[in-house]
C-alpha cells in the first residue's frame, strides 16, 4: 500500500513547489486546497505523513488536527506556517504535531522530518 506525503496549504505554488520536491526525492504526494478537503479524501487513511499549513483560509490547521484527532486518525502531522505565532505553534504541538516549521524552510530539514515521519521515529 502506498504510504501518501498529503500537502495541505491553501497557496496553489506551495502546493506545487512541496510536492515537487518531495516527488523528485521519491515519495508519492497528494495535494489539497483546503482542510475539508483534505478531511474528506478517500485516501485520508493512507497518508503516511501530512504537512499541514497552520494559517489557511476555511479550515485553519488546528481545526484540521482537531478532526483528525475526533476521526482517531494518527497519521503524522508536520505543521508549516509563514506567518510565525508561537501560541499556534504551541497548540499545534499540544496536539501532537510531530514538527512545526517556519516558511521559508530549507529541503534538507523538510526531507528529514517527512523521512522520520514515515519510519515512524517520532
Amino acid at each position: 500500500m502506498i504510504r501518501w506525503v498529503c500537502i495541505v496549504d491553501d497557496d496553489a505554488s506551495v502546493r506545487k513547489s512541496l510536492a515537487n520536491l518531495l516527488r523528485s526525492a521519491g515519495f508519492e504526494t497528494l495535494s489539497f486546497a483546503a482542510g475539508d478537503v483534505f478531511l474528506a479524501s478517500e485516501l485520508l487513511h493512507q497518508a503516511g505523513c501530512v504537512l499541514l499549513d497552520l494559517k489557511m483560509s476555511g479550515m485553519n490547521g488546528l481545526a484540521v488536527q482537531r478532526e483528525l484527532a475526533r476521526l482517531q486518525c494518527s497519521v503524522p502531522v508536520i505543521c508549516m506556517s509563514a506567518h510565525w505565532d508561537e501560541g499556534a505553534v504551541q497548540a499545534a504541538m499540544g496536539q501532537g504535531a510531530l514538527a512545526c516549521l517556519a516558511k521559508p524552510f530549507s529541503e534538507e530539514v523538510l526531507l528529514r522530518v517527512v523521512e522520520e515521519a514515515l519510519a515512524g521515529s517520532w
